[in-house]
């Protein structure tokens, strides 16, 4: 008898560990506490520091298990410059969890590193759609408008993302805005 709640014991252990903690208990406004702890970061480090947890966070929200595994695995295989590969394993993402964000905007970046452009905004407006917060959509956006020369919307993007974490790199890629219509850059060049 004792064996056997042994056995089940170690099973169920076994099952949480194997998950993605977004499968256990979320603490009930960890969301709000990150985001804020990121507008209000002081220095440079700070602001890194929470953007760092932020992304833990996104990748921590795959709904299952086989999800956080395609996002993973596309991951590795774009560091090793396999982007085919890393397409097929968030397109795996993103069928199977088509209301997460990080899947959309995780493909979007192999997208544009394939020259996919037309597919990369697509999937980075879905991720922006989806998670209006979510910063790196709003900054991949810079990049894929600027490409194809869509300036005034690019810079629009950069700011909704400046907007959401002042300490983003990109932040220096603002141009000068004498009315101020958008959020003051952070930080000095000197800082970075």
């Amino acid at each position: 008898m004792r064996r056997r709640r042994f056995i089940a014991a170690a099973i169920a252990l076994a099952v949480v560990v194997g998950q993605p903690s977004s499968l256990l208990a979320d603490t009930p406004g960890e969301r709000t506490r990150l985001f804020a702890a990121l507008k209000s970061a002081a220095t440079e480090t700070e602001g890194r520091m929470a953007e760092n947890a932020i992304w833990h966070w996104w990748l921590d929200q795959a709904p299952t298990a086989r999800v956080r595994e395609a996002i993973d695995r596309g991951m590795e295989r774009r560091e090793s410059y396999d982007f085919e590969a890393a397409e097929a394993a968030f397109d795996i993402a993103v069928r199977e969890a088509p209301a997460y964000a990080e899947g959309w905007s995780q493909r979007a970046f192999v997208r544009f590193l394939r020259d996919d452009i037309d597919g990369s905004l697509s999937d980075l407006e879905t991720a922006v759609d989806l998670d209006p917060d979510h910063f790196a959509a709003w900054s991949g956006m810079y990049h894929v408008l600027m490409r194809i020369g869509r300036t005034e919307s690019a810079v629009a993007a950069l700011s909704r993302a400046v907007t959401i974490h002042p300490w983003l790199k990109e932040r220096g890629m603002l141009p000068p805005d004498p009315d101020a219509r958008r959020p003051a850059v952070r930080g000095t060049q000197q800082e970075l």
